[in-house]
């Protein structure tokens, strides 16, 4: 639980967790109903179909992808976002150096 006045935490307290080959997830801070990571992949890494029952908005900051929600796919480029409803499948094949920044709804605790 955050402080009812706010908290700060900066970039170097945010502990790198590589999750798959590739793919490196940062915990920037969570609050009482988001959580906000930072996404790091390599060309070629590839974040399989998955859903999970938390709401997923995000963007991606550099690079570019190919991204499936639900039966659409398509190819994002910096400066393009997107909204994952929760339970709903979706995958990403990282086409060159790239990174996301996604917020979650309800947190993630497991990311904590």
């Amino acid at each position: 639980m955050i402080p009812e006045v706010g908290a700060f935490k900066t970039n170097s307290e945010a502990t790198p967790v590589e999750m798959l080959p590739g793919i490196v997830r940062r915990t920037l801070t969570s609050g009482d109903r988001t959580t906000l990571c930072e996404f790091h992949m390599s060309k070629g890494s590839v974040l399989p179909a998955h859903s999970h029952e938390h709401e997923q908005i995000g963007y991606l900051v550099r690079g570019r992808v190919l991204f499936r929600i639900a039966d659409e796919e398509r190819e994002l480029a910096a400066g393009d976002g997107y909204v994952i409803p929760g339970r709903v499948e979706h995958a990403v094949t990282t086409l060159e150096d790239s990174i996301a920044i996604d917020v979650f709804s309800p947190p993630r605790k497991e990311y904590l």
